[in-house]
């Protein structure tokens, strides 16, 4: 199937000034060198849109000074030193959530803002910087900084089109001593990343900081702090990663108890008979062994839930249950003590059960009935194939004479392609592209001058694609000239296998011989889907 972009208009006006007027056309973005250090990153929300969509930005964490927050964005377009996209506000406007966060609104659209510094083109990479500064003055104290694509002038995504998918990664946690320390003693905080990868890790007592972010060392990151208060604790580490082609991650929470001061400290182990599993009904015995001497209760949990407390007698307690659900469990136990000043709280480690479902053999010496049988049927339907773009018209900047003087050249994104594929048994397909002549009345260029590098927008998690290659343009050949090179032949944009929707886009060159005549020249592009 193909798709011809109708009149005039396929790929755009690519306009050749007239002789004595012209002018270099379009800029790369540059970007100031900030005043204030990277602290962190920034995500968007929503992750993908458009540029009349009203977003937000979420930091990676909390600001470590300061008493205001501002968003700025930063890339071709606005100013070098960044433009404000949020106001200078108080802090305290933006409470963290649980991990630390903060989610501020840009108080307009990226479409407004871009009309307010008097351009309405959008394309390629943009920085937003959410800053912790003074409420006045040039003090910072840090910027959380993320960034979008605009693949199409109206279209962004937060992943990088160019890059390379990134990993994920998990945290753990672990705290030292185990369970519980007394108050003003050390506590020592280990984060593990795996895989490896460059960053840092904030330390979290339920959504307050505990000292700064710890840059991570061959997957390794601790803190140790003897500032934790008297009382219970949630414990985590949120790990920031530094590198594009890794994600961030949190750890799970640790809960841990701080004791007064001088009391003796404790352990906790944990035991569960039978080991490792059981079937569903059988009764399952958790046993507790706390320090000799301690008195108090243990509290046994399952997944964090308590399912049952035990007085501690001769330095054990035990709780038998056979009401356990099947799937799996983590079993802890956490002791305390009967004298908080005698004696310090602790909590042992988790450890692993699974209840497996009940097998009942049949009847010895019966006879099993005979099978019987149930024809279901069901259809496939053919589904189709369908390719479309998001909009018929593209619009070149016009043609600039390049440094040496010997042709003419502009460069631009087509409009972004969508294929999408619901026929049964997955067969594949393939989208090539092919230019007539770029015609302005008489005159013309030729198609063999434009070429095109393909790019991948999105795609669905079933799709495997595969871009064609980068085609160069003819090095700005005559009107006349019959060779096959550019766009005049048919190319490859993409292929696929497997079924669901992608999106991908192209950014063009056209070339032209200085001989061209001034005027506005079109091509169609004809996209086509087998």
């Amino acid at each position: 199937m193909s798709i011809r972009i109708p009149r005039s208009v396929a790929l755009g006006a690519a306009t050749v000034l007239a002789a004595g007027s012209i002018s270099m056309i379009g800029s790369v973005a540059a970007y100031a060198d900030s005043p204030s250090p990277t602290i962190g990153t920034l995500a968007v929300n929503p992750a993908t849109g458009a540029d009349d969509e009203l977003m937000s930005v979420v930091s990676s964490g909390s600001c470590p000074g300061g008493t205001n927050l501002q968003t700025l964005v930063f890339g071709q377009g606005f100013p070098v030193d960044g433009y404000g996209v949020s106001l200078n506000q108080a802090q305290s406007v933006f409470p963290p959530d649980a991990q630390g966060r903060l989610t501020v609104p840009l108080n307009d659209t990226m479409r407004s803002f871009a009309q307010k510094n008097g351009f309405t083109t959008l394309s390629g990479k943009y920085e937003f910087h959410l800053r912790c500064r003074a409420k006045i003055g040039t003090t910072y104290f840090g910027d959380f900084v993320g960034a979008i694509w605009f693949t199409s002038p109206t279209a962004y995504t937060s992943t990088d089109p160019n890059a390379p998918a990134a990993t994920a990664t998990t945290t753990a946690l672990t705290v030292t001593p185990n369970g519980s320390a007394t108050v003003g003693s050390d506590v020592t905080l280990s984060a593990t990343v795996s895989p490896a990868a460059s960053g840092t890790v904030q330390f979290l007592d339920g959504t307050t900081a505990i000292g700064s972010p710890v840059a991570v060392t061959s997957g390794q990151a601790s803190l140790t702090s003897n500032a934790l208060t008297e009382g219970a604790h949630s414990l985590s580490a949120v790990f920031t990663s530094t590198d594009a082609a890794f994600l961030g991650s949190t750890s799970a929470a640790t809960s841990y108890t701080i004791s007064p001061k001088g009391a003796a400290a404790t352990t906790t182990a944990l035991a569960v008979s039978p080991a490792g599993s059981a079937a569903k009904g059988t009764p399952v015995q958790l046993s507790a062994t706390v320090t000799a001497g301690a008195e108090g209760t243990v509290d046994f949990k399952d997944n964090g839930t308590v399912i049952g407390s035990q007085a501690v007698s001769g330095g054990t307690a035990q709780l038998s249950t056979s009401s356990l659900a099947e799937g799996d469990h983590s079993f802890t136990a956490a002791f305390t003590p009967a004298d908080p000043a005698k004696f310090a709280a602790s909590a042992s480690a988790a450890v692993a059960f699974t209840v497996t479902p009940v097998v009942t053999p049949p009847p010895s010496g019966s006879t099993p009935p005979a099978p019987v049988s149930e024809t279901i049927t069901t259809t496939v339907a053919p589904g189709a194939l369908v390719i479309s773009v998001a909009g018929s018209n593209v619009t070149l900047p016009p043609l600039t004479l390049n440094s040496t003087s010997t042709l003419f050249s502009t460069t631009g994104p087509i409009q972004t392609v969508t294929v999408t594929d619901t026929r049964a048994g997955a067969p594949g397909w393939s989208v090539s592209g092919q230019v007539a002549q770029f015609s302005s009345g008489a005159n013309a260029i030729n198609a063999q001058n434009l070429g095109w590098a393909p790019n991948l927008v999105s795609k669905g998690d079933s799709l495997k694609v595969t871009l064609g290659g980068q085609v160069n343009p003819a090095n700005a050949v005559e009107a006349n000239d019959t060779g096959v090179l550019g766009l005049k032949s048919a190319r490859t944009l993409a292929t696929a296998t497997g079924l669901g929707t992608a999106k991908f886009g192209a950014d063009l060159t056209l070339l032209a011989p200085t001989s061209t005549l001034a005027g506005t020249y079109q091509g169609v592009l004809t996209l086509t889907a087998i």
